[in-house]
């Protein structure tokens, strides 16, 4: 019998710009559905007018240090520069600061540039290289912190809570999506419970789905969705801050990497997946499907939702009301009826869900073994 991927029987819905091609073959791979709506899009760099700007108020008055963030908003800001005809007179100015990194990507790109870096801390993180400035001194400096995509508010704020002038580098400038149809109906399907988790990859992305949820809306639901059922995961502590401010349950990876936030994914997707022995089947619950004695079985919305409540309280007999309550689209006791058919056609065992009479539905479970 063939394995089941870990993911097949999930859908996961994808916001990311830059990186979206990516993060979505690894879950593919592990077998999930994935749905794209990308909520926000990347301003081109030889057209964005304001890292012109901050790369020309660099050149007229140089930085003491220059900080990178990351390799490719360096290389992408080195880049622009030259397609302005300001390539040279950019790395002499940077040439003649104090070049931090913050990790090995981005001295990658620093060296690659022909310079060479000060420091870079060995944890990565723009906590430590903001300890190491402090701890050093910056008051009086001028220094140039390059961006990548989103702010780091606390970062500049506290160099120049500390003396210094902060130039902030916006590179890879995000904006909202130039066409918002995908996104909106990735947030329709997430409130349908069509959608079993949501990977974020940047904080602008999650904010960019909350901001278009409040505008038509839909706010209100979508954040009670991702508090308790759509799985959050995000790929470090800068892109969950828009998320937790809200209460919103976030899994995150231990390193700020794309392959590492698919691996959090799978693994917290599969830790809340009930697995129960049910009329001599063992059965797992998946998000849009049962796998049923290592079968996958796809299982429709209604029959599903009717599954969940089952499952919730294993044993129990649930009224037709409560499940009722249980129906994405409510209705009345033959809606009910009709899931649980479907349900019991979909696992191909009718046994697994018995009726009692005049009191409503349970499964028929054995144990939980795991």
């Amino acid at each position: 019998m063939t394995e089941v991927s870990p993911l097949a029987g999930y859908a996961i819905g994808i916001t990311a710009a830059r990186r979206a091609d990516e993060l979505g073959a690894l879950l593919v791979r592990r077998g999930a559905t994935v749905r794209y709506g990308p909520a926000i899009r990347i301003v081109p760099l030889a057209d964005d007018t304001e890292l012109y700007a901050a790369t020309r108020n660099l050149l007229d008055q140089p930085p003491d240090v220059v900080v990178a963030t990351t390799g490719i908003g360096f290389r992408g800001w080195i880049e622009a520069a030259e397609g302005w005809g300001l390539g040279s007179e950019t790395l002499a100015a940077l040439g003649r600061a104090a070049v931090l990194a913050r990790g090995p990507k981005a001295r990658g790109a620093v060296r690659a540039a022909g310079l060479a870096e000060r420091y870079s801390p060995a944890s990565e993180s723009n906590a430590e290289l903001l300890q190491y400035l402090l701890d050093s001194g910056v008051d009086g400096l001028r220094i140039a912190v390059q961006l990548h995509g989103e702010p780091l508010p606390y970062f500049a704020e506290s160099l120049r809570a500390a003396g210094a002038e902060v130039l902030e580098v916006p590179v890879y400038r995000w904006v909202g999506p130039a066409d918002p149809g995908p996104l909106d109906r990735l947030i329709d399907a997430v409130l349908e419970g069509s959608v079993d988790a949501m990977p974020f990859t940047s904080a602008p992305a999650a904010a960019s789905v909350l901001a278009v949820a409040r505008r038509t809306g839909r706010h209100a639901e979508l954040v009670d969705a991702f508090r308790h059922r759509v799985l959050v995961a995000c790929v470090g502590p800068i892109c969950a801050g828009p998320l937790a401010a809200l209460g919103i349950p976030v899994v995150q990876p231990e390193r700020a990497r794309i392959g590492a936030l698919a691996r959090t994914l799978t693994q917290a997707l599969v830790d809340r997946s009930p697995l129960l022995r049910v009329a001599g089947r063992q059965v797992q619950l998946r998000g849009q499907a049962a796998v049923v004695d290592g079968e996958l079985c796809g299982v429709a919305p209604a029959p599903m939702a009717v599954l969940r409540a089952l499952a919730a309280e294993p044993g129990r007999v649930l009224s037709r009301r409560e499940l009722i309550a249980a129906l994405p689209a409510g209705g009345e006791e033959h809606a009910v009826e009709t899931a649980v058919g479907r349900l019991r056609t979909a696992l191909g065992e009718g046994r697994m869900v018995q009726t009692v009479v005049k009191r409503g539905y349970r499964l028929a479970v054995e144990k939980e073994t795991a």
